[in-house]
This record gives C-alpha cells, structure tokens and sequence, in this order.
C-alpha cells in the first residue's frame, strides 16, 4: 500500500525500519501511517491510498482505511484463477476489500491493467463490470494500458520478465474494454 502525501509516497515521508521482526516492524510502520494521516485528517487534507487490496483486513489497516478520503484500487484480474496465473495470488483479499470500501462508504476507483491477452478477455471484462456495479462508492473507473517500460529494471536484476512477448496495449484495446465497463 502506499499512501500520497502532497503526491509524494509515505515511503519518502517515514524513516526506513529496519528491524528483524517484520510484524513489529509493521506494526510500527501502520502506527506512523496511521498517526500521520490522523494529523492530516485535522489539517482537512485530502488522503489517498493506492493498493492492489492484497492485504489483510487487520485492525490497523481498517483504522487507515477509515481515515482516508479515497482509494485507488487496483484490480489485477476478476477471474481468481487467472489472477493466480497472473500475479501468483487469487483475488479473494483483493475483492473482499472492495467490498469493505463499499459496505463502509469509502471511496474509490477501480483501475484494471489492460495486459493483451491476459485482462482483456470480453467476458472477463463484463465480470468485472458486474461486480463494480455491485459496489456503492465507485467513483471512477480507469483502464490502465500496460507498457513494458519497466522491463529493464527486470534485467537489470537478472531476472526473466515474465511478460516477455506480450505486446503493448494500444489505444484500440483501452477503447474497447471501457466500451465493455460502460
């Protein structure tokens, strides 16, 4: 998750912690999430969270859920099969949280990654309308073309790019699926 701060990352507002246990070190890490959003609320500044919602619905992320304006919600595939196949995760948490934003008046916009051959299915689309027409707080819908500009921190690293092949999305596939979501 990220939070944006004056469009600045929470990552670049809060020291790094460093610590052998990652729960307390999470822990800390929501407590200075939360307690600054908290002095932002008191400022009327508006907050954002960008996540994919892949995260589970603990207290600390409800209480930072709770004092934010608007999420930015990814939504990596609507099939929970294919999303595996995809991102090596399903989409239960993804979706579960969706469906939390909406039961408790947050808002949000949906963002699906158009990937040719892999998000862009017609019936897989029409799903995902489904389900965001099944949600109260929608307030936007963006399509977000994939582009492969990232492919050399990739190689950089040694590492396969596991999209290798997949051609960029072009102006007619966005066209298209926003035709589908209406």
């Amino acid at each position: 998750m990220r939070l944006f701060i004056y469009g600045l990352s929470a990552a670049d507002k809060i020291d790094k912690i460093f610590s052998n246990n990652i729960h307390c070190a999470m822990y800390l890490f929501h407590h200075k999430i939360i307690t600054s959003t908290e002095k932002l609320k008191k400022e009327n500044i508006h907050t954002c969270v960008d996540t994919s919602g892949m995260v589970a619905l603990t207290d600390n992320i409800k209480k930072l859920l709770s004092l934010t304006d608007l999420v930015l919600l990814d939504i990596k595939h609507i099939d929970s099969e294919k999303c595996k196949n995809l991102v090596g995760f399903n989409n239960e948490r993804e979706l579960t949280f969706a469906r939390y934003l909406s039961d408790n008046n947050i808002h949000m916009w949906i963002r699906q990654v158009l990937v040719p051959g892999y998000t862009d299915d017609e019936q897989d689309l029409l799903k995902l309308k489904d389900f965001i027409s099944s949600l109260n707080t929608v307030d936007k819908v963006e399509i977000l073309p994939y582009h492969d500009m990232g492919r050399y921190k990739w190689e950089k690293l040694g590492l396969k790019y596991e999209l290798d092949g997949v051609r960029v999305a072009n102006d007619d596939d966005v066209k298209r699926a926003k035709n589908l979501l209406g």
